[in-house]
């Protein structure tokens, strides 16, 4: 039997855009959307014009029995019925005819082509196991990293020897979802200068990547910005899978070859480096604008906000300004939570 979980207070109700006759409607089918639903939803569920309903449900409470809605993810239909039914708690909403149900949290579900910031939790004999945030540990072969000596090199037993060389637990990386198999477990690869091991920064853990703010599909995951106050340039990577990597950032040798090197050069002259663990010195000024630019993520999420290119690079600017004007130039007033989170996150949402 379903438990009843009553929708917040504070959540704004949203009213279709069309008119509608308070009188033509029966107490049973009160909604907008008319979906004929129980008298728990019928106060409740509202539409706007761009299909979203704001409605707690549970699982195994029916949403409709309308045979003209088709179910979507989230929803089953139960034998010998026409109802559809939820099969988790979340928020439902519809498209066109289309009902599914958007978990309130939920893990990262993987999908090939993902940028994905992870962390090595097991070795194994020819490949690594990695967290991703996924329901499943992620798999990353020995076969699909690049190696010294060239990324045509043949992979040996001396490679599966030194396998903990490359990568050894506790270790986190940057790579993309390569695969996936048929039980969802995805198989990651870094067979490209921009992914590997990660150094020289800070890792935050992004929550509510099922109904709630976190990082979304954006033009760029990764991308370089220039840093106030002398911070110099800095790194932000934000993975698909709510996981984000803030570091210094670090020139590599294509900038001093030129564009005439060709790539496999390139990938011996940065094999030295690219499995060491040893992080380089960073300065003070980097550090505080790195720690800045954590806070603002920090603070996007706890206010429900989105995490992309755009409202990074806004909240920081508008970060920057709020220390300023906090007198004494403000380099040294970096935390950004509570009251001055909520200040942060008013001011993105009023431009």
């Amino acid at each position: 039997m379903p438990i009843t979980i009553n929708p917040p207070s504070l959540r704004p109700t949203y009213r279709d855009s069309s008119p509608s006759d308070p009188g033509s409607e029966s107490d049973s089918d009160s909604s907008t959307g008319g979906i004929p639903l129980t008298a728990k939803h019928t106060p409740n569920l509202t539409t706007t014009s761009s299909s979203s309903i704001y409605s707690i449900v549970t699982p195994g409470e029916v949403i409709t029995s309308d045979p003209q809605w088709m179910r979507g993810h989230g929803t089953y239909i139960a034998p010998s019925t026409t109802n559809i039914t939820s099969s988790l708690a979340g928020t439902i909403t519809r498209t066109n005819k289309l009902l599914s149900v958007r978990p309130l949290r939920a893990r990262y579900t993987p999908e090939v082509g993902d940028l994905v910031v992870g962390r090595i939790v097991e070795v194994q004999a020819k490949r690594w196991r990695v967290d991703v945030g996924a329901v499943q540990l992620a798999s990353l072969p020995l076969s699909a990293i690049n190696l010294p000596g060239g990324i045509l090199r043949k992979r040996t037993e001396t490679d599966e020897l030194q396998i903990r060389s490359f990568f050894a637990e506790g270790d986190l990386l940057i790579a993309e979802v390569q695969q996936l198999f048929q039980d969802g477990g995805a198989v990651l690869h870094t067979r490209s200068l921009k992914y590997g091991k990660l150094r020289n920064g800070v890792f935050v853990a992004v929550a509510g990547m099922g109904g709630g703010g976190g990082v979304v599909r954006s033009r760029r995951q990764v991308w370089t910005m220039e840093a106030e106050n002398g911070g110099g340039k800095v790194d932000v990577v934000l993975g698909v899978n709510g996981y984000v990597w803030i570091s210094k950032h670090v020139e590599t040798p294509e900038g001093e070859k030129g564009a005439g090197a060709g790539i496999t050069n390139l990938e011996e002259s940065v094999s030295a480096t690219m499995y060491s663990s040893q992080n380089d010195r960073i300065g003070v000024e980097t550090m505080r604008e790195i720690a800045r630019l954590r806070g603002v993520v920090t603070a996007l999420v706890e206010n429900g906000l989105r995490v992309d290119e755009d409202m990074v690079m806004k909240g920081y600017r508008e970060a920057v300004e709020m220390a300023m004007l906090a007198g004494e130039g403000g380099q040294e007033d970096v935390y950004l939570g509570g009251e001055k989170g909520s200040q942060l996150a008013a001011a993105l949402t009023a431009v």
